[in-house]
């Protein structure tokens, strides 16, 4: 009974709550290359989980709309906005998007649910700044799942990438650089950065190609346009149930690849999610 009178109360929440909003202005990772340097820079694990914005009041996705999470998950916030992921541990991304897809909460679900904080975006000052603000902030006993994200000094490139190693074999997804003397602004940047073990990119839907031989009667693969204007036919990395029930024609999904041809096009491209802002 008080199961059911939670899951009334939440919905009645979700009706009365805006569901959309401008998509917040977030700072966007751009890629490490050997080579960059590296002085001045903090290094913490790239969490492979649903990005979220804490504007103090709601939680909301990069691409703006509202993430509907428990009463409880929030309660005990502070009122101040913060950028993180939603995570659910390594190798969890589905469980943890799956949670955050859903307008009404489930209990079980968000038990397995952590918020990881990077960044306070309105403290102001520059990023060494808003670490040790964030430090101060978090973290906090009655939300014990509300966590600072654990950052240390970049040193040299062999550390960074025996600690990239260490993190790929123990099934995370990589790393991340943040400039200390940074300040907090929109958009993609050299400030902040990604150290993958691979490369990554974004792509839109254009059709459904049919599958043949085992895949005979589901989607082969996906038609696909990079932001450069490059289509290309991206087939590999899908599970049976995701061939079953392919991302929409118009959404837009990240993939994994390694170089490109002389043609431009991404070589050994492998699905890897869709981009969570439906």
């Amino acid at each position: 009974m008080q199961r059911r009178a939670f899951l009334l109360t939440a919905f009645a929440a979700t009706l009365a709550a805006p569901a959309w909003s401008a998509p917040p202005a977030l700072m966007l990772a751009d890629v490490w290359r050997p080579g960059m340097p590296l002085a001045g820079y903090w290094v913490s694990e790239k969490y492979d989980g649903v990005r979220g914005y804490w504007d103090g009041r709601a939680l909301w996705t990069r691409g703006g709309e509202r993430i509907f999470a428990p009463a409880w998950f929030t309660a005990n916030w502070p009122a101040v906005p913060m950028d993180g992921e939603l995570w659910a541990g390594r190798g969890r991304f589905e469980q943890a998007s799956g949670a955050v897809r859903s307008q009404v909460p489930d209990d079980t679900e968000w038990r397995g649910l952590r918020f990881m904080v990077f960044d306070l975006p309105r403290q102001g000052g520059d990023f060494d700044q808003r670490l040790a603000a964030l430090q101060r902030l978090l973290p906090v006993p009655d939300a014990p799942w509300l966590q600072a994200v654990p950052q240390e000094r970049a040193t040299t490139p062999e550390a960074l990438r025996q600690r990239l190693n260490a993190v790929v074999h123990a099934g995370g997804e990589g790393l991340m650089l943040h400039r200390g003397a940074s300040l907090y602004g929109a958009g993609r940047s050299a400030d902040l950065l990604k150290v993958k073990p691979y490369d990554d990119a974004e792509a839109v839907v254009l059709a459904h190609l049919p599958g043949r031989g085992r895949h005979q009667g589901r989607m082969g693969a996906l038609q696909v346009r990079t932001p450069q204007g490059v289509v290309f036919r991206l087939g590999g990395g899908f599970t049976d149930a995701q061939r079953d029930d392919p991302p929409p024609v118009g959404s837009t999904v990240t993939y994994r690849y390694n170089g490109f041809s002389a043609q431009g096009v991404p070589r050994f491209a492998r699905f890897l999610r869709v981009r969570e802002e439906r």
